[in-house]
């Protein structure tokens, strides 16, 4: 690190100062303040300079950190700062030269140590300040979780949240305190887990046999809560193909109905953003519901209709027409900057000589979808077609 850091990010672990190495007591012993969670502050113990209580919430402590500048500062965290710590939140409002951060062993690195898992094989989250839900996509036979909660209380709600979607077979391992004079360590599998644990906790999990989401575009169509207004799973594979999702984009998709295109546009990764348009309150109050079951709560909703709900909103890098298809908001879509992608689904004539005139004017590819699915007829069984659907591709 370049210059004389005022700040150092000190990892802490359970067993207070005996774990430290050299450079962190170095880095303690020079600090005019050390400032920390009044946890840390406990495990630390007497020290010789000012010591500052971390207030709550979180933002009003880094206030109070800015204004020392100028001054010797250590800041505690939990094990490595910079997995699911502090550190990050930190660093990005200082520049290079004013920090440095000295990790200690984090908990997901304790935590594998005592069961022999490779960490490259382990999804790890910090689920101590976010919902359970975010589980959703990682659960499948075999898996293996490390995650950190927020208190005890939360092993139970874990262990009923696995139970409740099919996993509670899984074996579950609550590391109490790990790496400290309290480190416990039990282990149950989620349908027989008891309450009782002390925080800090982290659960480590292999899961069962249970209902996983498929991985492929067109998640099954019962997934989702809708009111018949619901982009179907053939025609919303071949839509997200036609999207082509890549990591860390932002999606608008207009006309969000159940919110399917948008939930499988954000479940492709992780740093994808999304933006559904619904002019109806109860479909848009809806589509937040499947988006917290399936796991990415992220998912933004603007009730109102487009193209006047666009104002204001973060420029996509794809746009999805699943409703509400006007030559106002093909005006508006297409003076959006080159390089955005568009696709529209059209079922009216209507819409069709929308979709044909857009084309027209700049390229793009239209594909006429039409799908028949297998009807029972009598005694027999026959062809029951569903209404022809025209989709529109281009990049601007």
């Amino acid at each position: 690190m370049v210059g004389d850091p005022w700040l150092t990010i000190v990892g802490l672990g359970e067993d207070g100062p005996e774990g430290l190495p050299p450079a962190s007591r170095a880095a303690l012993e020079a600090a005019e303040v050390v400032m920390g969670p009044p946890r840390h502050l406990e495990l630390l113990g007497p020290v010789g300079a000012e010591v500052v209580a971390w207030p709550v919430p979180f933002a009003d402590g880094v206030a109070q950190l800015m204004e020392m500048r100028g001054r010797k500062v250590a800041v505690l965290a939990s094990g490595d700062p910079f997995w699911f710590g502090a550190g990050t939140a930190l660093a990005r409002r200082l520049a290079p030269g004013e920090w440095r951060a000295l990790p200690g062993a984090s908990c997901f690195s304790l935590a594998a140590a005592r069961l022999g898992w490779g960490l490259e094989g382990v999804a790890c989250l910090g689920l101590h300040a976010q919902p359970l839900t975010r589980l959703r996509p990682l659960l499948a036979q075999g898996e293996r979780l490390i995650v950190t909660l927020r208190d005890g209380a939360a092993v139970a709600a874990l262990a009923s949240y696995l139970c409740e979607t099919g996993f509670g077979g899984s074996e579950l391992w609550v590391m109490e305190a790990l790496g400290g004079p309290r480190e416990r360590v039990s282990q149950a599998k989620a349908s027989a887990v008891a309450g009782g644990f002390g925080h800090p906790v982290v659960v480590a999990a292999e899961l069962s046999d249970g209902p996983a989401l498929p991985c492929a575009p067109g998640l099954p169509d019962e997934l989702f809560d809708h009111d018949g207004q619901i982009t179907k799973r053939p025609v919303r594979a071949l839509t997200l193909s036609a999207l082509a999702p890549r990591p860390g984009e932002h999606l608008w998709d207009i006309g969000g109905g159940s919110g399917s295109v948008a939930i499988e546009w954000l479940l492709t990764h992780g740093r994808n953003r999304a933006t559904c348009i619904e002019g109806d309150a109860a479909r848009a109050q809806r589509l937040q519901g499947n988006a917290a079951r399936l796991g990415v709560d992220r998912l933004h909703c603007v009730t109102g209709r487009a193209p006047e709900a666009l104002e204001g909103l973060e420029p996509p890098d794809a746009v999805f027409v699943g409703g509400g298809l006007s030559e106002a908001l093909l005006d508006r879509l297409t003076a959006l900057p080159g390089g955005t992608r568009i696709v529209a689904n059209a079922v009216t004539l209507e819409s069709e000589a929308l979709l044909s005139a857009a084309r027209a004017r700049l390229g793009g590819d239209l594909l006429r979808i039409e799908l028949a699915q297998a009807q029972p007829i009598g005694t027999r069984t026959g062809w029951k077609s569903a209404y022809p659907i025209v989709q529109w591709s281009v990049t601007l």
